[in-house]
């Protein structure tokens, strides 16, 4: 059998009872039984089972009428029915009740057993399909900006090849994201989606991390342990802060991306894998590279496709949608009610630089929504959650940090800037694009395109005036 059941069997015979009890535990399965339809349904009210099988002709309450008070009751077990007086018209309405199956008296234990199993494994599929769902659900990647429009093109571009893939971006930017989409959209999805932060694990156990150990290979090696690489067999490999992999075993990732194969630390051969490796770092592997700190050879072995993604203050078009997918993602997995964002709230959320970027983002609507209790969520609630104590703390000991906020700090000041400039010169050229184009020395294209980029709509401007 696949899997332990708890099954539910009604029958108003004892010999059927206890044949079939007999039968189910025999197999494995947890088996209750019962002889009227009434005490089911209190039984199925009180009880999860996974399989519910039940007799048809039974004295008072029959089986057709206990489907429709499992149905009433919101039961949802697997419910199989049986009868020795089967016809057409009643298989027909059980399975319109919800019956998964219809069996004939007298049934074999084998094909008893078979049905069972058969059923269960449906079950199983529908419940990984389900599961599957809500991954897909949260790993889905929400954007609006032409930085990701750009970038989404790249990875639809190489997700069906075998091509290793460098993903570069500061912490927070959705690195592991984009690389579970490259295994979705490959050839490999039916397969394992394994991954690994070089940064969280300890050198000294780099090696049976990424390789597994067998029983006995060092003290504490109590059982054989299946390393990453095996783990992700006919799949995808991610290897996150792949530059801050030591030294050691940067040269033994080497081998095995040149060679294809394996072996546990404690083993006496090597055996073949069959895995996709991605990877991504947060750091400058070229300037690695010159310093000595990061393997020549396995750079060019990892950076073979480089997928950069912008950090949040560079794409700020994503800001809304990516903030009213946390509302939504928050609101259903809480519980709570339905918010939505002023407009106002929305240009709060704008202003701040985000030196955490999408990841931040999350923990701060997290906040808003803790926060507050009305429908519309206004800018001061978003004021209130946003760290700025706490990120100005962190900026002053954290130079990369105090870099991203001067950087957007900067952004946000260069562009009001070249806003008031491109206005003040429309309006002293009358709005003719030409002429404005001719007087800040711009081609006229680039014009129309710095106006969209800093959200100047041209049409509006006309019709005020």
């Amino acid at each position: 059998m696949t899997a332990k059941a708890n099954i539910l069997v009604i029958d108003d015979d004892a010999n059927t009872l206890a044949s079939l009890a007999r039968a189910f535990r025999l197999a494995g399965h947890d088996a209750t039984v019962c002889d009227s339809a009434v005490r089911a349904l209190e039984l199925a009210k009180a009880d999860r089972f996974d399989l519910i099988l039940s007799d048809v002709v039974m004295p008072g309450r029959d089986g057709i009428a206990l489907l429709e008070d499992f149905k009433a009751a919101g039961i949802n077990s697997t419910i199989v029915m049986m009868s020795g007086q089967a016809s057409i018209e009643m298989a027909v309405k059980a399975t319109r009740l919800g019956a998964s199956d219809f069996l004939e008296k007298p049934i074999s234990t084998d094909k008893l057993l078979l049905t069972v199993e058969n059923v269960l494994r449906l079950k199983h599929l529908e419940e990984e399909n389900r599961d599957l769902k809500k991954r897909l659900g949260r790993h889905h990647i929400v954007w609006a900006s032409p930085a990701m429009k750009e970038v989404m093109a790249q990875v639809e571009q190489v997700a069906a090849s075998e091509t290793r893939v460098c993903i570069r971006g500061e912490t927070g930017t959705g690195k592991e994201l984009v690389a579970r989409t490259l295994h979705e959209k490959s050839p490999r999805r039916a397969g394992p989606f394994i991954s690994l932060n070089c940064a969280a694990v300890p050198s000294e156990l780099m090696e049976t991390e990424l390789f597994g150990h067998e029983k006995g290979s060092f003290t504490g090696a109590a059982s054989r342990h299946t390393g990453k690489f095996e783990q992700a067999h006919h799949g995808t490999l991610f290897l996150d802060e792949i530059g801050d992999m030591p030294m050691t075993m940067q040269a033994k990732l080497l081998r095995v991306l040149e060679e294809g194969e394996i072996e546990r630390v404690g083993g006496d051969k090597p055996f073949t894998v069959d895995v996709r490796v991605v990877v991504a770092t947060h750091r400058n592997l070229e300037e690695q590279v010159r310093q000595g700190t990061f393997r020549e050879d396995l750079y060019h072995r990892v950076f073979v496709f480089p997928l950069a993604l912008p950090p949040l203050r560079e794409r700020r078009e994503d800001i809304r949608v990516l903030a009213e997918h946390f509302i939504k993602q928050l609101d259903e997995q809480n519980h709570w009610k339905s918010r939505t964002l002023s407009s106002e709230a929305v240009a709060e959320l704008e202003r701040y630089p985000w030196p955490g970027n999408v990841r931040e983002l999350r923990n701060v609507i997290e906040r808003v929504l803790l926060f507050e209790n009305k429908d519309e969520i206004q800018p001061a609630t978003i004021q209130r959650a946003l760290p700025q104590s706490t990120v100005s703390a962190s900026a002053a000991s954290n130079p990369q940090l105090a870099g991203a906020l001067v950087r957007g700090i900067l952004s946000q000041r260069v562009e009001a800037f070249e806003r008031e400039t491109l206005l003040a010169v429309l309006k002293q050229n009358h709005h003719h694009m030409t002429n404005t184009a001719k007087a800040l020395g711009l081609e006229r294209s680039h014009l129309y395109k710095k106006c969209q980029q800093l959200g100047i709509d041209l049409r509006a401007i006309r019709q005020s005036e």
